[in-house]
C-alpha cells in the first residue's frame, strides 16, 4: 500500500456516548466515515492509554486508520468534525475528556499551511499548546512524533509512512520515544 495521498487518522475517546463504550464508538465512527464516502483502507488494533495530559480523566481507547477521501485536506477535516459531532463531541476544553476524537495526522507528504507554519506550531511550549488551538489546519500533526498513543496504533497500519519534515518513519519515531511511554499503550 502506497501512502502518498492516504489520510492517517488518530482515533480516541474516553467517555461513553450514551450507553456506548468508547471502543464501540470508534467502530461506529469508522462505519459512519465509510457511509460518508471515506474508503477505509486499514484500521489498527485498539489500545488503552492514560489520559493526556496525565490525570485529565479516564483512560482512552485509541486506534489509527488509513483512509482515502476525495477532496482537499480541509474536506477531510470537515468530515472528521461532522462524525465527531454525530457522536456528541464537544470542544469545551483543549485536551479534555471526550466521546470521540478524530485527528487528521497526515495526508501523504503534505505540509500545511507551509513549512514555516508547521514549525511555528511544532515549537510551541506545552503551556502554549494547552492554551492555544490553531485557526487553520496544520499537517502533519505537529506533535505526532511525541505521542506514543498515536504512534503505537499508527505503527499497526502505516509503519513506513515518512514524516515530510522530520524525515523519520512512524516506526523510527516510535523507537525514538522512551520505553516507558511506549509501555503505557496497552492492546485491548
Amino acid at each position: 500500500m502506497t501512502l502518498d495521498q492516504h489520510c492517517l487518522i488518530a482515533m480516541g475517546g474516553n467517555l461513553p456516548f450514551g450507553e456506548v463504550s468508547p471502543d464501540v464508538t470508534l467502530s461506529d465512527a469508522l462505519a459512519l466515515l465509510r457511509e460518508n464516502g471515506a474508503e477505509i483502507l486499514a484500521v489498527s488494533r485498539y489500545f488503552r492509554t492514560p489520559a493526556f495530559p496525565a490525570g485529565a480523566g479516564p483512560d482512552f481507547v485509541n486506534a489509527a486508520a488509513v483512509l482515502r477521501y476525495p477532496g482537499p485536506a480541509e474536506a477531510v477535516l470537515a468530515l472528521l468534525h461532522r462524525v465527531e459531532a454525530a457522536f456528541g463531541r464537544r470542544r469545551d476544553t483543549r485536551w479534555g475528556q471526550r466521546t470521540l476524537d478524530l485527528d487528521l495526522i497526515a495526508i501523504g507528504p503534505q505540509i500545511l499551511p507551509d513549512r514555516a507554519g508547521f514549525e511555528a506550531w511544532r515549537g510551541l511550549s506545552l503551556k502554549a499548546q494547552q492554551a492555544r488551538a490553531p485557526d487553520h489546519l496544520i499537517l502533519p500533526h505537529p506533535r505526532v512524533h511525541e505521542r506514543a498513543f498515536v504512534l503505537v496504533p499508527l505503527a499497526d497500519v502505516a509503519p513506513d509512512w515518512v514524516h515530510p519534515v522530520l524525515g523519520r518513519t512512524v516506526r523510527q519515531m516510535l523507537d525514538d520515544l522512551p520505553q516507558a511511554q511506549r509501555d503505557e499503550v496497552k492492546v485491548l
